[in-house]
């Protein structure tokens, strides 16, 4: 084993050398330079060849990558907001269900007898909201 040791002694010292020298060539300006403007001029190439996908798309009538990310974003939004009311509308049902409890709750204490099967008041279910109708007041704006 005292030749392997050997050889990775050596091959160790031939390493930290050989990196030293990479790294001063590597960030010498003779580098550094034409590196630098290979990058840049590879970035515009990109932009350009983006641009040109888009244009294409744009004119086949399709949606650009932003039109996508613009559409993906807005969904997003509209998604958090059905969660939202989703949640608020459980909470919602929620204290309704415990009024109507408390409403029964009373009546049993005071007395007073239900139906079977007939609505009380306090348990009848609230009318749905009726749909605004906006286009007689854009009409009257214009």
């Amino acid at each position: 084993m005292m030749g392997w040791d050997q050889w990775k002694q050596g091959f160790d010292a031939w390493e930290n050398a050989t990196a030293q020298l990479v790294e001063q060539f590597m960030r010498s300006p003779q580098v550094l330079g034409p590196a630098g403007q290979a990058m840049g001029a590879a970035m515009k190439l990109k932009a350009q060849q983006q641009q040109a996908v888009a244009d294409a798309w744009a004119n086949m009538g399709l949606p650009t990558r932003k039109d996508q990310e613009r559409s993906l974003h807005a969904l997003n939004q509209i998604q958090s907001r059905l969660s939202d009311l989703e949640e608020q509308l459980q909470e919602t049902r929620a204290e309704l269900q415990a009024l109507r409890a408390d409403a029964a709750a009373a009546q049993s204490a005071s007395g007073q007898t239900v139906a079977a099967g007939a609505p009380t008041p306090a348990a009848a279910e609230p009318a749905p909201a009726k749909p605004r109708n906006t286009a007689k007041k854009e009409d009257a704006a214009n």
